[in-house]
């Protein structure tokens, strides 16, 4: 009876060991993990390389698991034959070995106990387990290191997409949302961060200001002319064309301009000042934008349509209202939407 019992829980021992193992390392987070790197942890060096190749510790763990059924399997069955061979129990119709009685029981313990309770236990405590699980692991890849290496040589050839990254964006808009729901997150930080996940589909005309509803000059109109109309200049940046609104020639800073008429240039034309204008296509994405503003060291760019007609504006402010998901609104500001603004005038022309 003693080497039946011992065979138990020497099998249960293990398998619940294993479960525990598994389900920490599986519950083991790129945040938790990205962290103890930074603060160099003693168990970070192997706890980023059995995440990122996770294959060699679960197959450490999988195949000391099945070593300890089958021989906990073996052992109590050879013994319980020993102590009971032929030996049966009757429950009315129903006639039950002590053999199988005892292999059900054993069934049950391995669900319960090696099963149930390991995991639940390692997935509500895998931050305090973590230190203790990847050292236990460090040991039994040493051990078990030639089944491993086999186990990895068959479940390499199957395994597609061997460097995909484990969560998508889909996976971090949940996250998100869980975030926000639990407190953890405010309504402002929510929005900000879905609007990041999404920043990669949207296009520059998405975001723009329509061309007819923007504010440009003529190249040949005089600073003081243009400054009479349209002050106070409510922009940092106007566009300047030649004979039509298409045809855009360059930008002139409204600094520029203050400067020229405190100097008392004011009849000069706008060309004076020109600076070289930005363009890009309204079916950019908005990533390659903001890689173009940072880039020239220039806050606004003149949208194009695939033929080359100028069919709006986009500045940095643009790209921050996105993120944002809300409508930067200073002292001179008029007018909240521009887009919407430009579709209003449209339907009163049709």
């Amino acid at each position: 009876m003693e080497t039946l019992i011992f065979f138990f829980f020497l099998s249960i021992a293990f398998s619940f060991l294993c479960s525990i193992l598994e389900a920490v390392l599986l519950s083991i987070t790129p945040s938790y993990q990205s962290r103890a790197v930074q603060e160099e942890k003693p168990f970070a060096t192997n706890l980023e390389q059995y995440k990122k190749d996770i294959d060699r510790p679960l197959s450490a763990i999988l195949t000391l698991n099945t070593i300890a059924h089958t021989v906990g399997a073996i052992g109590v069955g050879m013994q319980a034959g020993k102590l009971y061979g032929t030996s049966s129990l009757s429950l009315g119709p129903i006639v039950l070995s002590y053999e199988s009685i005892i292999a059900g029981l054993m069934t049950l313990a391995i669900l319960i106990l090696s099963e149930i309770i390991p995991k639940t236990i390692g997935a509500n405590y895998w931050r305090q387990l973590t230190p203790f699980t990847i050292r236990t692991l460090a040991v039994m890849l040493v051990i078990l290191a030639p089944l491993v290496w086999v186990s990895q040589l068959i479940t390499r050839s199957l395994k597609k997409k061997k460097d995909q990254s484990v969560l998508s964006r889909a996976d971090f808009a949940a996250m998100t949302q869980l975030g926000a729901q639990s407190g953890a997150l405010d309504d402002s930080e929510y929005a900000i961060i879905q609007n990041l996940l999404r920043f990669n589909r949207l296009t520059v005309r998405a975001i723009m200001t329509p061309q007819t509803v923007s504010l440009m000059a003529k190249d040949q109109q005089s600073i003081q002319g243009f400054f009479d109309q349209n002050r106070p200049l409510a922009y940092s940046r106007i566009p300047i064309f030649g004979e039509n609104r298409s045809q855009i020639t360059g930008i002139v800073l409204k600094d520029d301009i203050l400067r020229q008429l405190a100097d008392g240039f004011g009849e000069q034309p706008l060309a004076t000042l020109k600076r070289e204008a930005n363009f890009i296509q309204e079916s950019e994405k908005l990533p390659i934008l903001f890689k173009q503003f940072t880039e020239i060291n220039n806050h606004i760019s003149i949208v194009t349509d695939e033929f080359g007609s100028v069919v709006g504006l986009v500045t940095m402010e643009d790209l921050f209202e996105t993120l944002l998901g809300t409508e930067i609104i200073d002292e001179s500001d008029t007018v909240e939407d521009l887009q919407q603004m430009a579709r209003e005038r449209r339907n009163k022309k049709n």
